[in-house]
């Protein structure tokens, strides 16, 4: 079956993307489709979204950990701090992708973020989850969507509320990160495990 799911070292079927790597098997089987909530940490996992946009995943999986420590691990009143000195110190930060327009996204979205109340980017992110029980699981890649009409939505109020950055395909990764909808195909081992 064109784009199925494939044996890992272990025997088990998984997504095939997950198996180019030990860094992505480690993270297709840990991390990718679990539920992720809180302010800080969706946070994170936009940032590093957007950051992603034009570059492979694993260019951002490898360097999440300098990412991690440019950006005060991402917690959103640190960064909404950040001042034009602490911008010119990321933009020569080897660690991360020193993309000026990204960099500037995320220190913008940073001081929209800190004015709001505790726990509403979670609640609005979580709000544009689609029901599970209306969504077959995919059986090959193929079968996976890049936008959705719920990622469309999130975008476009992620949008009016001030944020950049943060188009549908970018949402709808993050929604596939952060397990609002599981993309695990329908024979992965993994299937489900986040839920």
């Amino acid at each position: 079956m064109s784009g199925g799911p494939e044996a890992a070292p272990d025997g088990g079927l998984r997504c095939p993307w997950g198996l180019s790597t030990e860094d992505y098997l480690t993270y297709h089987d840990t991390e990718w489709g679990r539920p992720v909530h809180g302010d800080d940490a969706l946070f994170e996992r936009l940032c590093l979204e957007a950051f992603q946009s034009g570059l492979s995943w694993l260019t951002i999986l490898r360097r999440r950990e300098g990412f991690r420590s440019a950006f005060a691990g991402f917690k959103i009143a640190a960064v909404a701090e950040f001042t034009d000195a602490d911008k010119e110190r990321l933009l020569a930060d080897a660690g991360i992708i020193r993309n000026r327009a990204k960099i500037e996204a995320t220190l913008a979205n940073a001081k929209v973020l800190a004015d709001w109340h505790a726990g509403e980017l979670d609640e609005l992110i979580w709000s544009h989850a689609p029901d599970p029980a209306a969504r077959q699981a995919p059986r090959t890649v193929e079968d996976v969507p890049a936008v959705t009409p719920e990622s469309t939505a999130l975008a476009k109020d992620l949008k009016k509320r001030g944020l950049r950055f943060v188009g549908p395909t970018t949402t709808y990764a993050l929604m596939q990160a952060c397990g609002l909808v599981d993309d695990h195909l329908a024979d992965c081992v993994v299937r489900g495990a986040g839920a």
